[in-house]
């Protein structure tokens, strides 16, 4: 198969004519076929590709086209990146222009206002994480500080945008925006830039944060419209936001705090003061879902702060640990539903819901799934958010005493989990469960009528080391032990009934997961790339290249549907024999 695979990989070195070029906006809100446009790779939020010429029958005879394993982070105030390697074994391009027969190296392009060294700037290999674009024959991929510009036909880099990151605190990175051709990007430092989709140049940059005050940015931007969305993350007790920028000149539009803080506001009376919910946390740092429709971005929120004392009174401490609705073109929030009121255990729902129009009940209706950290599935009607289905996953989710009732007065309290107060973390320790769910994207498939998402198993002893909430800020005040695991694995959920419908094992957890009208389920499981069907979850093909960074994605080339794997340093691509 080495064999094989080396001869299946010779790279051209030459880009073919009317290859990259300006994504036209009117291509962001296709369904997701020949390209990937965004995030999830369109609005849906689904992963649900229309390609097809990859199906149960045909998915054994995937191969290896090429793979860039080279691929690295900036290096020093300079931005120098270490030599471009050559192809070797069966592999395929190297680190720079010409990769496997060398040639000159990619421009790297270097910005930023740090010193390249210190804080979070390190070499080594990349770690393409969340929503990689590909567009028109052109792979936009990011991590912290850095951009790339991959050709999909041969693997090789482009160009490189190195940002000098200024130290701080910082997560991940979920990826990148294209609109005409302008490549937006959020800087951990709390810059959102805009690049030259042709060249990586610096076009402009905002600051929407302060880094003294302890904000960072992992959120992918979402173009809607004219508008560039972005949440910024903090773990201390700054307010959490979202903000509106124009597309053309980074200037704000609007900004939409998640927690009241002024007299007056919405979902004050949830907390003990004002102060208290100025400070209450609900930070976005994961992208949403959108339709153009409506006009509506659908996006969660995290955890309350403090996140584990019993210092934030009895009320509902809104919006954190909320679906948010809000309309793109006033900043103004349509509707919510807490998926957590009166979180004490760090379940951020902030994970990216799918929204598809199906039948319920025999009515055809515009819906909007969902499963969140606190290990429940809820489907909720996207235009009213009318609230039908609830259902919890896990097989040891022990954290709730139940569900409330339909029959409460108002919106935001039917379907909600009921905290059991004694899960709480306490002085001697509670076994409670830990996350259910985490950050990686779910993805539905129409065809099967299933919702897929991992599931975590596991309980610990939490123990409250803090109880007083001045001295607990943020995620500090716990401490855990004692934990038991009963292992990981993918979900398909009835999403009519919340019921699921089969589990399969994973080795490893998930990065997240791609369905296609093929009839595939696409993931990362056993130390490399896994398709299953996704009816039954029967195993149908896999490829040992190590475990994946990004979900796994599907695109159009040259009349060819191509699946692209990300792991840590590089790109596997595979197209039909």
């Amino acid at each position: 198969m080495k064999k094989l695979l080396f001869l299946t990989c010779l790279s051209t070195g030459t880009l073919l004519f009317g290859q990259g070029g300006p994504l036209d906006p009117a291509d962001l809100i296709k369904p997701l076929s020949e390209n990937w446009t965004s995030y999830s790779g369109d609005y849906s939020g689904k992963r649900y590709s229309q390609l097809k010429q990859v199906n149960v029958t045909t998915v054994k005879g995937l191969s290896l086209e090429w793979m860039n394993t080279s691929l690295t982070t900036g290096c020093g105030p300079t931005g120098v990146n270490p030599a471009p390697q050559a192809a070797g074994g069966f592999g395929g391009g190297g680190g720079g222009r010409g990769g496997g027969g060398g040639g000159a190296a990619a421009p790297i392009i270097v910005s930023g206002l740090g010193d390249g060294v210190t804080g979070p700037n390190q070499c080594g290999p990349a770690r393409l994480q969340g929503g990689v674009l590909v567009v028109k024959g052109i792979i936009y991929g990011s991590t912290p500080g850095n951009v790339f510009a991959v050709d999909a036909r041969d693997g090789q880099l482009l160009w490189h945008h190195y940002w000098k990151i200024r130290p701080g605190h910082g997560l991940g990175n979920r990826g990148v925006a294209m609109w005409h051709n302008y490549i937006y990007f959020g800087e951990q430092d709390d810059w959102l830039v805009c690049l030259d989709a042709a060249t990586g140049k610096e076009v402009w940059k905002k600051e929407i944060a302060s880094l003294d005050a302890n904000y960072w940015i992992s959120n992918s931007p979402m173009v809607l419209g004219n508008h560039v969305i972005i949440g910024v993350s903090n773990n201390l007790d700054m307010p959490a936001y979202i903000k509106s920028m124009d597309p053309e000149t980074g200037d704000q539009q609007w900004m939409l705090y998640s927690t009241a803080q002024k007299a007056g506001d919405t979902g004050l009376d949830t907390w003990t003061s004002l102060d208290a919910a100025r400070h209450g946390g609900g930070n976005s740092w994961i992208p949403g879902s959108y339709d153009p429709d409506l006009h509506l971005y659908y996006y969660g929120t995290g955890n309350p702060t403090p996140a584990y004392t019993q210092g934030r009174g009895d009320g509902d401490n809104l919006f954190t640990g909320s679906l948010i609705a809000v309309n793109v073109d006033t900043g103004k929030m349509a509707w919510y539903f807490q998926t957590s009121p009166h979180d004490t255990h760090d379940w951020d729902s902030t994970e990216t819901p799918a929204l598809a129009d199906m039948p319920f009940n025999g009515v055809t209706r515009k819906l909007l799934m969902m499963a969140t950290r606190n290990g429940y599935f809820y489907v909720l009607d996207r235009v009213t958010g009318e609230h039908l289905v609830s259902a919890k996953l896990g097989l040891v989710n022990n954290y709730a005493s139940g569900i409330h009732p339909e029959d409460k007065p108002t919106l935001d309290a039917r379907g909600q989990v009921k905290r059991n107060p004694f899960k709480d973390a306490t002085i001697p320790g509670s076994l409670v469960n830990g996350d259910v769910l985490n950050y990686p994207p779910p993805t539905f498939s129409p065809a099967a009528g299933l919702f897929y998402t991992h599931e975590q198993n596991s309980l610990n002893v939490e123990y409250l080391m803090e109880p007083d909430p001045r001295g607990s800020m943020g995620l500090g005040g716990l401490s855990t032990g004692g934990s038991l695991s009963w292992g990981t694995f993918l979900d398909a959920i009835d999403y009519k009934t919340g019921k699921v419908t089969w589990r399969h094992k994973l080795t490893g957890g998930s990065v997240g997961l791609l369905s296609t009208a093929g009839g595939v389920l696409f993931l990362s499981n056993g130390g490399g790339i896994e398709a299953l069907e996704a009816t039954t979850g029967k195993p149908l093909w896999h490829s040992d290249i190590g475990a994946l960074s990004a979900p796994p994605e599907t695109f159009l080339l040259d009349g060819k549907q191509h699946v692209a794997a990300y792991v840590s340093g590089g790109i596997f691509m595979y197209v039909l024999n």
